[in-house]
Formats: structure tokens, sequence, C-alpha cells
């Protein structure tokens, strides 16, 4: 699979029936994926700029994520003071070296104040610094504290005892793990013992960045039953950090079927596209790919709202 990025060109002016039918499926599309700050990284919004700018295009809901912490509390404050919006608000754990590492005290606390996502490690994972080697990918506004490298199995690669813990908290609060940005390799042994102590809902998020999942890999979760995340800043061509093409986003998005794949955003940051045009351009895209309006509510909306369990009672809470 190619990772260059083809030369961009401006985009073609959107007939009026084409802009009119982009508006009518963002309606009730889920941004899993959302980086509005405050952040120690630079942020072009904040999570009250991202939900007013979803509210005002009908999305349904918001997941915030922040690498260096839960975004929860926010989330839970926000909820009661901006109701009249109608859109629903999000976040999780994120199990970083500012959490914590893999912590189950801040599970438990996320998971009891509302979280409905836990993250294992991202920035701090082993993977994730080791593709970082050679660059800096992502950097904050002000120098961080080195991280500790952080990986969920042991020398044998057996998931470690402070994991199980955290996925049995997970199960009981029937809240989504992801895989961070973990080695596929690694993801596997997770995702098996996730599965055999009740954790029903899995998540990879950009598998073909840092992840290093293959198409093959893909397919084999896929059909395990766990919902595949593609960031969509990194297939258009108004985001600075496009790696691929419409057509490999589709090659994607086959290895696992439109039934498990999810897109989310992955922007708020500054010189990118906000998550909401981030979201109007993926879904041309998706047209221009053969994609149907079914098909391309699934992708940006319904898939998701499967994987959160909206409308669905939660257990533990």
């Amino acid at each position: 699979m190619a990772n260059a990025a083809a030369a961009k060109a401006p985009p073609k002016p959107l007939s009026a029936e084409m802009a009119q039918r982009i508006e009518r499926l963002l309606k009730g599309a889920i941004d899993m994926h959302c980086h509005s700050g405050p952040s120690v990284m630079p942020r072009s919004l904040d999570h009250i700029d991202a939900l007013e700018e979803a509210a005002a295009v009908g999305m349904k809901a918001l997941l915030f994520k922040d690498h260096y912490y839960s975004a929860t509390p926010i989330t839970e404050l926000l909820k009661g003071r901006y109701a009249h919006l109608g859109v629903e608000m999000f976040s999780g754990v994120p199990l970083n070296n500012t959490s914590g590492g893999l912590n189950p005290y801040a599970v438990d606390h996320g998971l009891k104040l509302g979280a409905r996502l836990v993250w294992m490690p991202t920035f701090s994972a082993g993977n994730h610094l080791r593709h970082n080697r050679k660059k800096k990918m992502l950097a904050t506004k002000v120098p961080m504290l080195e991280p500790a490298a952080l990986t969920v199995v042991d020398d044998r690669n057996r998931i470690k005892d402070e994991v199980k813990f955290i996925l049995d908290q997970i199960a009981e609060f029937d809240a989504v793990l992801s895989a961070g940005h973990l080695h596929v390799s690694e993801i596997f042994p997770l995702f098996e013992e996730a599965k055999q102590r009740g954790v029903k809902r899995r998540l990879v998020q950009h598998p073909t960045y840092v992840i290093d999942a293959t198409l093959e890999d893909i397919s084999e979760l896929a059909r395990d039953g766990v919902y595949l995340e593609h960031s969509l800043c990194m297939f258009i061509d108004e985001s600075r950090f496009k790696h691929w093409t419409g057509e490999e986003l589709k090659a994607m998005i086959t290895a696992a079927g439109v039934d498990q794949t999810i897109l989310g955003s992955d922007l708020g940051q500054i010189n990118n596209p906000t998550p909401v045009t981030g979201f109007r351009a993926v879904i041309r895209l998706c047209i221009e790919q053969g994609y149907d309006d079914d098909q391309i509510r699934k992708l940006v909306g319904g898939n998701a709202a499967r994987l959160l369990g909206l409308n669905e009672p939660r257990k533990g809470a």
C-alpha cells in the first residue's frame, strides 16, 4: 500500500445538488476523534467551539480526545450548560504517563464519572515512541517531560496483570476499549484477552498509521467484531496530514466492510480544517468513491453510534 499523498489540486467547485447532499449526510454524524482544546498541543478551536460547530450542521455526537488528560469532567460540565444544542458529548481515559500509565484508579474514576471509552497508551506507547524516534510528530507548545514507554504485554507477549484488571473494569461498564497507539502485534493478544473478559466494544483507530496493520490484519480484526476507525484527515486534500488517496481509503473500508468501519476527524490542530470541514470533505470523497447515502451514513455516524451504545442502557453507571 502506498504511503504518499497525491499532488494536491484545488477541489472542483461543488454543484448546488452535491452541496445539499453533503449537508444532509452531515446530519446525525458522530466524531469519535475530536482534538479540540484546551491542550498542550496547538489547537485551532476549543471544546465549545467544536460543539457549536457540530450543532450548527446537526451532528449527533462528539467524543473529545486529548492525549494528556481525560476531558470527561469537561464533557459532564458541558452537558449541563449546552444540552439545548442537541449534540451528545463524550470523552474517555487516556492511559498515558500523565494519567499514571496503566492506572486502574484513573479508569475507575473516569468510568464512574461518565467516560465512555478507555484508550490504551497513545503518545506514551513504546510503539509510538519508536515511530517518533527520528521526527517530532505533533509537537507540544512547550517541551514536556520525556515519556516512559508503555506496553500491555510482558517479555513473553502475555497481557500484563494490571491490564487484565483494567479490562475487567471496562467490561463492567460496557465501555469501549481503544487500542490506542499499540502495535498491531500487541493488539491481537490484547483484544483476545479483552473478549474473554467480557469486553464487547473494541476499536482500532488509524490502523494503518503508527499501528502498522495490513489490509489482512484489518480484515481479521473486523471478522472478530472489532471496529476500525480511519482518521479522515489522512485522506482529504485539505489536510496537512494527508497520507493516502481516496482509492486507498476504499481499499481499507473494503478490507473491514462498511458495517465495521468508522470515519473520525482526528482534527482540531492549527493549520488544518475544523472537524466539520473535514467531515464535509470526506463525505464528498466517499461519494466520489461510489458509496451510496446509506453506506456513508454508517461510515460517518451509524457505526459509531452502535459502538458507543447510544440509546442503550449502560451497565455499571
